[in-house]
């Protein structure tokens, strides 16, 4: 690539394919980058849909910052606070509207050279204005589409699976364009984040953190077919082709009530559901659900979710989890491990140890599954002394120590408490084992009747318990796409 600072207008006949910036014979294109506001950026990207596209202000300050190179908002300025304006972008500006625009020139920085994409700029009546991205190599990337409408952050998230490494913080920008021709801006952190593009509509309009979704913009992309997703990069345009159909979300709430383990029957209710969604119901093998009813046949103790789906595929699907409970306890603690009790199978102790909730060392609870779980015990239900939290090594004091635990498990009422002393040569010597009850723990929750959420907080965890098993939305990335796409100049700008 041929470095040159500046480009003298007699070399512009030979860029003209490159760089359609119409300039007078004497006039000299300097190239740099800009700190450009979301609105101005997306401005000439979305043609006909052009509006105002807010910054994004964040209860999560650091993450605001966290712009630099490999960093997951790379190439987006901020304040300095908590508010992203916009985006850093190459340009092309005639030095004489780059004069024009004096100290307000959205923090101009000149580059060395001619960059691989940039937006025109010119000024008239002292106002900038940027073309779209000036990309003489658009590319395609055959990237999986999966939507989701299940999810923490607003009402509709796409996971783009098939990424290239690194290649999920290199978006300048991105665009969802739909089959009647409108364009969808979307932003860094509130949209874009870590190869995933999520929006609120206007039904869930707060994430975990606290920070407001905005929706305005996105409401009348329910009811639409995405057709492109537009990734916009330092080095131009990586356009993935879909055919994403945006199913209609509402706020309707669906309410089970929990039940007893075993062979039996909950009662449901659902209301704000919209007059013409054909309902069809789902939970789980073995189990029915019709008439306000759902019946079940040996089911284990645990969480299940019950799904309402609308046959004719306009809607969103609504959801939520009710638990099945009993009082047994079919595990004891025996040789450094959790086994079936001597009155129990080895499927119930099974079911015990892959519903682990909770695990109270002492005065400390350790969740034992989701988000910072700690593995206590492991997946046969043998203890770890060498367990570690984010404070330290849980059994601090080693074959010294004698420890109380509080095993809890989901749908089980009573917790097993245990106290071991460790010895030096990894076996453990149960002291006492004693039935407790967990109907106080967090994750067991086994005073509350029901279990009620609305479309806008439908929940993403499946089942884990016996034949249970919900599909969980996952994606994983053909290691062969994956492979095909490494070489793309843009995937790694």
């Amino acid at each position: 690539m041929k470095k040159l600072a500046m480009i003298p207008a007699a070399a512009l006949a030979v860029m003209t394919a490159a760089m359609p910036l119409s300039v007078s014979a004497e006039e000299t294109v300097i190239y740099g980058t800009m700190n450009i506001p979301y609105t101005e950026f997306y401005a000439a990207e979305m043609g006909n849909s052009a509006g105002e596209v807010d910054a994004v202000t964040s209860a999560t300050k650091n993450k605001v910052l966290m712009n630099g190179e490999g960093q997951m908002f790379e190439g987006s300025y901020n304040n300095g606070e908590d508010t992203i304006l916009g985006v850093v972008y190459p340009v092309a500006v005639p030095q004489a509207d780059l004069d024009k625009l004096g100290e307000n020139n959205y923090g101009f920085s000149k580059l060395d050279g001619v960059p691989e994409a940039y937006k025109n700029v010119t000024v008239s009546d002292g106002k900038a204005h940027f073309s779209a991205v000036q990309d003489a190599a658009p590319e395609k990337l055959d990237l999986g589409v999966k939507l989701s409408t299940e999810t923490a952050w607003g009402d509709y998230l796409i996971d783009l699976t098939g990424q290239p490494e690194g290649f999920d913080t290199k978006y300048r920008g991105a665009l969802l364009k739909t089959a009647d021709g409108k364009a969808y801006a979307m932003r860094h952190e509130q949209n874009i984040w870590r190869g995933e593009i999520a929006w609120s509509s206007g039904i869930k309009t707060e994430e975990p953190h606290g920070n407001k979704l905005d929706y305005k913009m996105y409401e009348s992309l329910m009811g639409s077919t995405v057709k492109e997703i537009v990734l916009i990069t330092k080095a131009g345009y990586v356009t993935v082709n879909t055919d994403t159909y945006i199913p209609v979300k509402f706020a309707g709430t669906l309410t089970v009530e929990n039940g007893d383990a075993g062979t039996g029957s909950t009662a449901f209710t659902a209301e704000g559901i919209p007059a013409d969604y054909q309902k069809k119901y789902a939970v789980a093998d073995g189990f029915t659900a019709e008439d306000g009813r759902i019946s079940y046949t040996d089911a284990k103790p645990g969480s299940y979710k019950l799904t309402v789906s609308d046959e004719s595929g306009k809607y969103a699907d609504i959801s939520t989890s009710f638990m099945l409970e009993t009082d047994a306890l079919p595990v004891q603690f025996k040789d450094g491990k959790l086994v079936k009790a001597d009155d129990a199978t080895d499927a119930d102790a099974e079911n015990f140890i892959r519903n682990l909730a909770k695990v109270e060392v002492g005065e400390t609870a350790y969740n034992a599954s989701g988000r910072g779980a700690v593995k206590i015990f492991d997946e046969t239900g043998a203890i770890n002394f060498d367990a570690e939290s984010r404070n330290g090594k849980i059994f601090a004091d080693g074959a010294n120590g004698t420890y109380t635990l509080k095993i809890s498990s989901t749908g089980y009422r009573n917790a097993l408490t245990v106290e071991i002393a460790p010895q030096a040569a990894e076996t453990t010597v149960p002291v006492q084992t004693t039935a407790a009850s967990a109907q106080t723990t967090a994750s067991s929750q086994t005073t509350a009747k029901s279990t009620t959420a609305t479309a806008a907080k439908n929940s993403t965890a499946a089942p884990k318990t016996g034949d249970a098993g919900v599909g969980v939305f996952a994606a994983l990335a053909s290691a062969a796409a994956a492979a095909a796409v490494l070489t793309s100049r843009k995937c790694s700008s």
